[in-house]
C-alpha cells in the first residue's frame, strides 16, 4: 500500500478501513512527560509535531480569569482547580437550581476569536495531519455548571434541569461544530464521561431518559456536518455501551482497562459499526511497569485492535502526570516498529 498522510491515516481508521499502518495520538500527554521526551516542544502541539503524531487537538478559544494560584474561572462561569496538573476539577459552580439556569446564559458559540488556535492550525497543517476539536456531548457542560455532587442529585431528583442543561449543551456544541467544520477541521472528539471504574454515574435507565436522546442528536448533527465523531468515556461502560453505540459516533475511547473493558471483546461485538482507540494500560503499565512489559503491552494492544483497521493506538485515557516518560517512548517505538499493516506483533 502507498504510505498515506496522517489525515489520510486517522480518516481511513475513523471509517473502520485499513490504512497503511496504526495511527497514534493522545488527548492529552503531561507537561513532565513532554519535557522529558523532548525539552524544546513548548506545548502539546509543539509535542505531538515533534513525535509524529497523526493528529493535532485543539479546543475552542475559551476566555479565562485566574482567581487563584491554581484556580481559573471559566467564560462558562465555574471555577476549575488544576493544582499541579493539566486537567482541572470544577470547585465552584453557577446553577444550583432550575431557577439559575433559567437566568443562565451560555456563551457565545461564535464570539470573534473564539477558533483562532484552529485557524492557525488548519492553515500551517491542513492535509499533513488530522486536525481534531475537542467539544462536548450530553455530560461536562451539565457537570462543569452544577458540579458532579449536585449534578447526580439532580439526575434522581430534578429531571426537568437535566433534560434543559443537556439540551443547551447540545445546541452550543452544535453550533460550535457547524463553525469549526467550515473552518476545516477533519474531526471532533468529546470528552465528556460518564462512567467509573464500577460502571456508569448513573442508571441505564436514567441514561437513556435524560442523556442519550442528547448523544443522538450531537452525534447526527456531527455527522450531517461531515465530521466523524471520536467518543471518549473511560471507566466501566458495558452496561450502556450499547446505547452508546447505537447513538452514533465514529469511533469509541479508550476502552478503558481499568474499568473492566476488554479490547478484544469489544473489537469482536462492535468493531463493525464503530472504530476504536485505546487501550494500551496507562493505569498500572505506563506509570509503574518496565519498559519491557511496556512493550508486551503495546503489541498486545495492536494485536487485539488492529486486525482489518478502525483501529487508533492510545493509552487507556491518557498520557498523565505519573506515566514513565522511558513507557511511554517505549510504547511510541513497539507503535512504529509493528504498527504497519499487516500488522504482525507477535509476543
Amino acid at each position: 500500500m502507498a504510505q498515506m498522510t496522517s489525515a489520510e491515516r486517522v480518516l481511513c481508521a475513523l471509517r473502520r478501513e485499513e490504512p497503511d499502518r496504526v495511527p497514534h495520538f493522545e488527548w492529552l500527554i503531561a507537561a513532565n512527560v513532554r519535557t522529558a521526551l523532548c525539552p524544546s516542544a513548548k506545548t502539546h502541539l509543539d509535542f505531538a509535531l515533534a513525535m509524529d503524531h497523526d493528529a493535532l487537538l485543539v479546543d475552542p478559544d475559551w476566555r479565562r480569569e485566574q482567581v487563584s494560584e491554581t484556580r481559573y474561572r471559566s467564560e462558562w462561569g465555574y471555577v476549575l482547580d488544576y493544582g499541579h496538573e493539566e486537567h482541572g476539577v470544577e470547585v465552584e459552580s453557577p446553577i444550583a437550581s432550575l431557577a439559575d439556569f433559567e437566568r443562565y446564559t451560555p456563551p457565545d458559540p461564535t464570539a470573534p476569536g473564539r477558533f483562532a488556535t484552529l485557524e492557525r492550525v488548519v492553515a500551517e497543517h491542513k492535509g499533513k495531519r488530522a486536525i481534531g476539536v475537542h467539544l462536548n456531548d450530553v455530560f461536562s457542560v451539565p457537570r462543569y455548571l452544577m458540579g458532579m455532587e449536585n449534578l447526580l442529585y439532580a439526575v434522581a431528583g430534578e429531571p426537568e434541569l437535566i433534560r434543559g442543561l443537556v439540551d443547551m449543551s447540545v445546541e452550543v456544541n452544535l453550533a460550535l461544530a457547524k463553525e469549526v467544520a467550515q473552518r476545516g477541521a477533519d474531526f471532533v472528539w468529546t470528552g465528556d464521561d460518564y462512567a467509573g471504574n464500577n460502571g456508569p454515574l448513573m442508571s441505564p435507565k436514567s441514561f437513556r431518559e435524560l442523556f442519550w436522546p442528547g448523544l443522538r442528536r450531537v452525534a447526527q448533527g456531527f455527522a450531517e456536518l461531515g465530521l466523524p465523531f471520536i467518543k471518549h468515556c473511560d471507566g466501566n461502560i458495558w452496561p450502556i455501551i450499547d446505547l452508546m453505540v447505537e447513538a452514533g459516533p465514529s469511533c469509541l475511547d479508550p476502552i478503558d482497562q481499568q474499568g473492566g473493558m476488554d479490547l478484544a471483546e469489544v473489537k469482536a461485538k462492535f468493531g463493525d459499526r464503530v472504530a476504536l482507540k485505546g487501550n494500551v494500560d496507562c493505569g498500572e503499565v505506563l506509570p509503574f511497569g518496565t519498559v519491557e512489559e511496556t512493550i508486551a503491552e503495546t503489541k498486545r494492544a495492536l494485536r487485539e485492535g488492529a486486525p482489518g483497521g478502525g483501529f487508533i493506538l492510545s493509552s487507556s485515557n491518557s498520557i498523565h502526570s505519573s506515566v514513565k516518560p522511558e513507557n511511554y517512548a517505549a510504547m511510541m517505538d513497539t507503535w512504529r516498529r509493528y504498527g504497519q499493516y499487516p500488522v504482525c506483533a507477535e509476543d
